[in-house]
């Protein structure tokens, strides 16, 4: 069975995830830097609050299970993302 030359979708999602972390790593490093703050603004989707009492809680007598699922979307995170298509596109 001859395996098709190509770009795997794994290595896309595995290079997109690295950028996205990478993204949001530098820009909370540089959240208190005057002009690189902006790299730290974004908005969060969230399910649940872990902080609070709103988590999602499955009770099953025995067993306890809490749902609870974070995204934070900033500046920093999207760019980190179109670096690693673009990174993707160069291999």
């Amino acid at each position: 069975m001859a395996r098709t030359l190509g770009k795997n979708r794994w290595a896309l999602f595995l290079l997109l995830l690295a950028g996205i972390v990478a993204g949001s790593f530098v820009g909370h490093l540089v959240r208190k830097v005057d002009f690189l703050s902006w790299l730290n603004y974004g908005i969060d989707f969230s399910i649940g609050n872990a902080e609070g009492n709103n988590i999602v809680t499955l009770n099953l007598g025995a067993l306890i299970v809490h749902f609870g699922l974070r995204l934070r979307i900033t500046v920093g995170s999207i760019l980190g993302a179109v670096a690693s298509i673009f990174i993707y596109k160069k291999i």
